[in-house]
């Protein structure tokens, strides 16, 4: 089976995030077995071989999560999904972004993840905290079955082409603290969802600098609070805390986030109810629901741009009450102290 597009998460997070939490939630989930090393190694057969239909050799799938997926309360919780075993990986290729295009003064952005020899092609970025990691992407890779595996892509909706890659993972030691750039164990391959960049693409939102809006404090917390039920290792778990979150500084922007959270909110989450029901087994959304995601996504960025942000003010980034961009100073100052401290 050859990969194929999927549609992009942005109103999959608003449904995290908006509906109510299911009865029970694994709030403290029960440890799992970590993938055997016979797992592991038979992910070095291709996975993605013309010749193979819907995985027909491989019993269970190693699904890479680096998002919201790492939390048990997304994870287990909203998506009732069931891992049979899972291990800490070190994915060198890539890198965490969070330049998925959720919606001003609410969802800003959320997380993705970019090849490293993919990012020369993005617009030039100023230096932003969270993008001062480079040691390439930390995450959780799970062993599910099929049908959970297939339960994940259908759960992925909405937005944008999505695209299923095969990335080569490192298993990071129990207990690691610090991450080595240069991992010399042996690899194994896993699937992982991402929204490549790219400029001309019809379907993927793309803002002029991708890395300036910042996730919102709910959102991020799903990642932060998944990283330390795996146990990441500290250095990149401080890493993670360190990224801001917007805020809604002043009045402006919290009328904007009002109006958004009346108005445009709850048709994305109709929207994306409608697609649980009409997407076929592979979570691909019927051609005029996928359009009239995306029509409504481009609408709310295109009303940002040239009407909301002069009204109302920034809806992608935290901004003082004085209109100045909030200085990453004490940010650098801890980033900096840290490292010192690992050293």
């Amino acid at each position: 089976m050859q990969p194929d597009e999927k549609p992009c998460a942005a109103p999959q997070r608003f449904w995290d995030l908006y509906t109510p939490k299911p009865p029970v939630i694994v709030s403290e989930p029960v440890k799992l077995p970590q993938t055997s090393t016979s797992r592991l190694e038979t992910s070095a057969v291709p996975l993605l071989s013309p010749a193979l239909d819907d995985r027909e050799e491989a019993k269970t799938v190693l699904y890479l999560a680096y998002g919201s997926n790492l939390s048990a309360e997304t994870f287990k919780g909203k998506r009732g999904i069931k891992p049979l075993s899972a291990v800490n990986v070190h994915v060198p290729a890539i890198d965490l972004t969070f330049d998925l295009c959720g919606i001003p003064y609410t969802e800003p952005c959320f997380a993705n993840c970019q090849y490293k020899k993919d990012q020369s092609n993005s617009p030039r970025t100023k230096d932003y905290h969270k993008t001062r990691w480079h040691k390439g992407l930390v995450g959780v890779v799970y062993e599910v079955t099929r049908e959970d595996y297939r339960t994940i892509m259908a759960t992925e909706g909405g937005g944008s082409a999505y695209k299923e890659e095969i990335v080569e993972c490192f298993v990071l030691p129990k207990g690691s603290k610090t991450v080595d750039p240069n991992p010399s164990s042996i690899p194994f391959r896993a699937y992982t969802l991402l929204c490549p960049f790219n400029s001309k693409d019809a379907n993927r939102i793309v803002r002029p600098d991708p890395n300036y809006a910042q996730p919102s404090a709910r959102y991020l917390k799903l990642i932060t609070d998944g990283a330390e039920e795996h146990n990441l290792p500290e250095e990149y778990v401080d890493y993670l805390h360190g990224i801001r979150s917007y805020t809604v500084t002043t009045i402006r922007q919290k009328t904007a986030q009002i109006i958004i959270m009346t108005f445009i909110v709850p048709v994305v989450l109709t929207l994306f109810g409608l697609g649980r029901i009409f997407a076929d087994k592979n979570g691909k959304l019927p051609d005029w629901l996928a359009d009239a995601l995306r029509t409504l996504f481009r609408f709310v960025w295109v009303a940002y741009d040239r009407i909301l942000k002069d009204i109302f003010g920034d809806g992608e980034r935290t901004i003082e009450r004085n209109g100045n961009d909030i200085e990453e100073m004490n940010l650098d100052k801890r980033w900096d102290e840290k490292k010192v401290s690992l050293l």
